[in-house]
């Protein structure tokens, strides 16, 4: 028979390293960024998917028209990269998880700048991106796409 005190010694420690094992991985938390996202300009649908240990973000559908001749990144600082396809284009990249936000790159392709982003899922199901340069930050709040 086993004693009461030597029971509750194996649930207290069964208790801690299920926790341990919880808190160690913060990214089963956060990832309430994955989905189809429709763009604040209803422009496009960004798809948040893993891509190996962090998360990304490409356009996966246009839905209004760019305008002519600007189906290409055609506004890339690198001359090499102009060529690409806005569709499929990566916008969010090495997105990786910090408390309850994701921290990485958002890609603006109508201005071919890179800024540091922050991505956060709001509670009334939008997502809340934010691309900053600095202390200077410019929020933009997508929908799911249905």
């Amino acid at each position: 028979m086993k004693h009461p005190r030597s029971e509750g010694r194996i649930m207290i420690r069964s208790m801690l390293a299920a926790a341990s094992i919880t808190l160690a991985t913060p990214g089963f938390a956060a990832s309430g960024i994955d989905g189809r996202w429709i763009t604040q300009d209803g422009k496009a649908v960004v798809d948040i998917a893993p891509c190996g240990a962090a998360r990304c973000g490409t356009i996966a559908r246009m839905l209004k028209p760019p305008a002519p001749g600007v189906l290409r990144d055609i506004h890339n600082p690198d001359e090499r990269l102009r060529d690409r396809p806005i569709l499929g284009l990566p916008i969010l990249t090495g997105l990786s998880p910090s408390g309850e936000e994701w921290h990485g790159h958002v890609y603006d392709p109508e201005k071919g700048k890179s800024y540091k982003a922050i991505v956060r899922a709001n509670k009334d199901g939008t997502l809340k991106v934010q691309g900053c340069i600095s202390l200077f930050c410019r929020t933009l709040l997508w929908k799911p796409a249905r």
